[in-house]
Formats: C-alpha cells, structure tokens, sequence
C-alpha cells in the first residue's frame, strides 16, 4: 500500500514548481523601474496549515486513484491511502471468476462432489459409493429411461427458446435423447421390457420446464451440470456398468459425434458469453442451484443400482 504525509506531497509540489515560479519572479523583477526597489522573493514551506482546504486535497486523491483520511487532532499531516487493494479483494471474491463464469460453476460443482468421487470433493459420502454399486438389467433400463426424459426435456426447451439466450444451445452436439433412444431400442430388441418414465425423471423435467420460463440463471446451471457432468464422470460410470452387466458393450448414450473436447469448448465459450449479460446476483442464484442439480440428478443416477 502506498502512503505519504501532506507534507511530502507539498515538497514534492515544491520541487516541480520551484522553476516556474523562479522565471516568473524574474520577469517581474527585470520590468520594475528604479533601482532602489528590493526584489521579490518567493518562499515555499513543506508544513501544511490547519486552514487547508480537504476539497483540494480530496481533488488530488481524486486525480492519482487514491483516498484521503481526515486529519487527526494532534497532527496537521494526512495519510494518503490507495484504493484498489480494496477493489481486487472484492474482484477475487469468487473463485475462478477470472477465467470465466463456467470456471465458477465448475468449482462449485467439484466441491460438491464426495471425497470418494473426487480430489476436489469436500462432501462425506452418506450412501454407498459407486465404486461399491451392484448395478442390475432393471435398475440400468430406469436410468437410462428417466435420463432420456430429463434431456428430451433440456433439448425441447432450448428449441423453443422461450428465452433468446437458448438459442446458443441449439445444436452443440452434446444432445442425448436420440442417442438414449436407439439404446433402449437395442435393449427391447434383447427381449427387455422398457419401462414408462419413473417419478425421479417426470419430477426433474416438470421442474426444469418451470425453471426455464422463470428462472434463466438457475436453469442455466442446470444444463451445464446434467451435460458438462455426463461428459466426465458420467462416461466412466456407463464403462463401468458396461463391464459389468452388459459385456463390455458401449452404449450409444456414452459416445459423441465429433471431437468431445471441441464440443464442450463452443458450449462453454456461449456459456461464459450468456453469463456476461448477468449481474452478480443472479450469478450467485445460478451458483446456489447446483445443489438442486446434484439433488435431482443423483437420485436418477442411484436408480442404475435399483431392482424390480
């Protein structure tokens, strides 16, 4: 932090003036008649009077970006603050702010994850962990049902764009309903039964088609948590499960038509440019969401490990 008295910012006044004033009193001097007049002196002190006036100096704070406190009783000097320490607290406020909202989410998310499920998880696990799972045929069929449900949801409001921000999420090449329908297609095809939709996937979609047409932050988060998330954890899930009930087989569900990497580059950069049009407080509201969003989506996620 940078500091100086009154005084010093006097002398330092003093030193950039004194050559001016001098030329000055010189002109004066050489037009003066008669050789008996003394000549003019100029003298600049370093102290301050009490009388300053604060307008003044407040005007120089003003000027180089610095604040100025008012003078104590028993000194006639001023501490000169500067500011913008105070201002990038303020801006470092939010971790990963400056690489863009999405950065933000993506924080927020990883703290929510367990111990078990990541390094950057802070939460204890209160259920089984995946790792521990015991997937079924019937269990996986309900998952795949109900997650087909949640994103025929997300891909129809995004259509509709009953707000112009989803426009930018037409197309991306991250959709998923066709994909889940040619697997559930396969499965009836092995002789399994597909079941309707179940409560967790018909209590998300009616909440997401709600949040969309009021809340745009908060359904924001929701899209890039159930996309971004399926692209991560959510692919090392269905290998796993793949593994063990199904062969080895990869599901339609689990694969993308392009490079991924580059798909999720061109969703997050519309990301970060709907969040730009935000104020802080509705970033903040889109933050808080995730928790809702791990809510929902966990509870359909937990249906792959389910029975009859």
């Amino acid at each position: 932090m940078m500091a100086m008295t009154v005084g010093e910012f006097g002398l330092s006044l003093k030193n950039a003036a004194a050559p001016v004033v001098g030329a000055a009193a010189c002109e004066k001097s050489s037009i003066q008649s008669g050789p008996s007049k003394a000549p003019h002196s100029v003298h600049f002190g370093t102290r301050i009077s009490p009388r300053v006036d604060l307008r003044s100096l407040n005007f120089f704070g003003r000027v180089l970006g610095l604040g100025v406190e008012a003078p104590s009783t028993s000194s006639n000097s001023f501490v000169v603050r500067a500011s913008s320490a105070s201002a990038e607290k303020a801006k470092a406020r939010y971790p990963g702010e400056k690489k863009g909202f999405v950065e933000e989410m993506r924080f927020v998310a990883m703290k929510l994850h367990t111990k078990d499920q990541s390094k950057e998880g802070e939460k204890e696990s209160d259920a089984q962990p995946i790792g521990q799972w015991e997937p079924t045929i019937e269990g996986y069929l309900k998952f795949l049902v109900d997650s087909k449900r949640v994103y025929d949801t997300m891909e129809s409001i995004v259509q509709k764009a009953s707000h112009p921000s989803y426009e930018l999420f037409r197309n991306t090449g991250l959709e998923r309903a066709e994909k889940l329908a040619k697997d559930l297609e396969w499965f009836a095809e092995q002789g399994h039964v597909i079941p309707e939709p179940g409560t967790d996937g018909t209590t998300y979609s009616k909440y997401l088609t709600e949040l969309s047409e009021t809340d745009v932050p908060s359904f924001i988060c929701h899209f890039y948590n159930v996309y971004f998330a399926h692209s991560a954890g959510g692919k090392f899930i269905g290998k796993k499960v793949a593994e063990m009930i199904l062969d080895g087989r990869e599901l339609e569900f689990y694969k993308w038509d392009g490079e991924l990497s580059q798909l999720l580059g061109a969703v997050k950069e519309n990301l970060n440019k709907v969040a730009e049009e935000w104020t802080r407080e509705e970033k903040n509201k889109c933050l808080k969401e995730t928790e809702n969003s791990f809510k929902y989506s966990g509870k359909i996620l937990r249906l792959i490990a389910t029975s009859k």
